[in-house]
This record gives C-alpha cells, sequence and structure tokens, in this order.
C-alpha cells in the first residue's frame, strides 16, 4: 500500500473517531455525519493526481481539527436553560462583555485625505 493510500486511510479513520467523539449520545448528528464523512470520501475516490490527493487530506485533516475545537454540543435541560459539552480541546476565547457605549476605533482617521483625493489634484 503506498504512502499516499495510508495517508488518506489515516485520515478517513481520523475523521470518524473525532466524529464519535464530538457527536456521542447524539445518534442523529452521528449518522449524519458518518454519511457526510463516507459520501465525501468516496466521491474523491477515483482521484489519481498525487497533488490534488495531498490538497484533499490536508482539507480532511482541517475538518477534523475544526470539529475538534470549534463544534460544541448543548442540549436543553430545563426552558431556557442549556448544558454544553465542552472539552479539552475545545478552543475557548476570551469573552468581552457587550458595551453600548463602546467607540470603535476602524484604524482611520478623518483628517488625512484618501490616496484617490491627492491623485485627482494632480
Amino acid at each position: 500500500m503506498s504512502s499516499l493510500k495510508k495517508m488518506v486511510l489515516k485520515s478517513f479513520k481520523q475523521l470518524h473517531r473525532t466524529r464519535l467523539r464530538v457527536f456521542d449520545g447524539d445518534e442523529r448528528a452521528l449518522t449524519a455525519a458518518r454519511l457526510r464523512i463516507n459520501d465525501e470520501y468516496n466521491k474523491n475516490r477515483n482521484v489519481e493526481n498525487e497533488e490534488a490527493i495531498e490538497a484533499l487530506i490536508k482539507y480532511g485533516e482541517d475538518v477534523e481539527r475544526e470539529l475538534r475545537t470549534q463544534v460544541i454540543q448543548a442540549k436543553q435541560v430545563k426552558p431556557g436553560v442549556f448544558e454544553a459539552k465542552i472539552t479539552e480541546d475545545t478552543v475557548k476565547l476570551d469573552n468581552i462583555p457587550y458595551n453600548d457605549a463602546a467607540i470603535i476605533n476602524d484604524g482611520i482617521s478623518g483628517g488625512q485625505p484618501c490616496c484617490q483625493d491627492q491623485a485627482n489634484k494632480k
């Protein structure tokens, strides 16, 4: 078995392992993810160009990382209260409270003319 085939198989298995962890206990999501993974790999089964295969492997790895680090599941435990399943792999960002009076600095200084204005004067 060529090393490229091994890499494809490894990517396929890793995606399925991640699917099992991320959607544990949710049969509907598990089934949908399994079907989607299998469909995508079957759709690209006949690709022979090595560069295209390597790009597809990279894409599969990116999808696996995205699933593992960005997808969380939440279930409603009582009306208006949800419980989220967050793992050690889940990316956690700083939460900045919303401030209605905040002044947004977009980096554009109002006193300087635009480069188009300068070009039109010449």
